[in-house]
């Protein structure tokens, strides 16, 4: 089967965490299978201190997979790390960018002050890197955003992963030099709201993911998410503006090499 030239980067994916990501041949396999639905770049993202190595050494072996390194909101306080352990990994030069980090109220009981000291000690890290920040936010709007004022984190920007909330939140957001990024929830019938925002978002402030393996898109809806279904968020968007599949696939894949300044443009490494 010959690939489709590659339009689309899966700004936010766990490959490692998907039924073929665990030896090096189901990882080539999910490559293969991207590349040939027009998804050439992708990355990686960390939710703890065990992955990270792993994150980082598929974007070793795949010049075309980027790194992100975090632990994320919901993981448990006790697998906490310091902000000199999380630098040291922050500066290898496949990681580029901080995360997934922030604030998740919906998972996450009681009195969450460690919460809260974990996203500002990323936000601390992204900013001593120069790196951005990967943003995870989840019933906690308020506290998300004064956080992000808080600690200066428009000093490297980011962007706002998996993005659910309304367009103010996106504004706020976009203000401190966060880009919105939205997954497979867009394309879901119960997500009107959402798809409002997705109309509304500027051109240069989009971006597509999968988060796979969770939230694939419609026509995969309750199925394990993969990236090469991004290319479906990207088309399912792309009708939703009324613009052609190729200039949203254009300007996504310019959004995301803007901000990810670290992430170099290259040619996939599967056979």
């Amino acid at each position: 089967m010959n690939a489709t030239p590659a339009l689309f980067v899966d700004s936010h994916c766990h490959i490692p965490m998907l039924s073929l990501g665990r030896t090096e041949e189901g990882v080539r396999s999910v490559l293969r299978q991207a590349a040939e639905n027009g998804v050439g770049h992708f990355l990686c993202v960390s939710v703890d201190l065990e992955s990270m190595p792993g994150v980082i050494r598929l974007a070793e072996t795949h010049r075309n997979v980027f790194a992100s390194v975090g632990i994320h909101p919901n993981t448990d306080a006790d697998q906490d790390t310091s902000a000199e352990q999380l630098l040291r990994y922050a500066r290898h030069p496949r990681v580029i960018a901080v995360g997934e980090t922030g604030l998740d109220y919906f998972r996450s009981r009681g009195d969450l002050a460690w919460q809260r000291d974990r996203f500002r000690r990323h936000i601390d890290v992204a900013r001593r890197c120069r790196k951005p920040l990967i943003i995870h936010s989840r019933d906690a709007r308020a506290d998300t955003l004064r956080i992000l004022r808080e600690e200066r984190a428009e000093a490297v920007g980011g962007v706002m992963h998996c993005f659910t909330e309304d367009l103010d939140t996106a504004v706020q957001a976009m203000a401190l030099g966060f880009l919105i990024s939205f997954s497979g929830i867009v394309t879901f019938r119960n997500a009107g709201d959402l798809q409002e925002v997705a109309r509304a978002v500027p051109a240069d402030r989009l971006l597509v993911e999968t988060d796979c393996p969770y939230l694939a898109p419609v026509p995969y809806r309750g199925k394990e998410n993969q990236p090469a279904y991004v290319r479906h968020v990207g088309e399912f968007i792309a009708t939703l503006r009324g613009v052609p599949v190729e200039a949203l696939a254009r300007q996504t894949t310019e959004n995301f090499f803007r901000l990810f300044k670290a992430a170099t443009r290259s040619e996939p490494t599967v056979a």
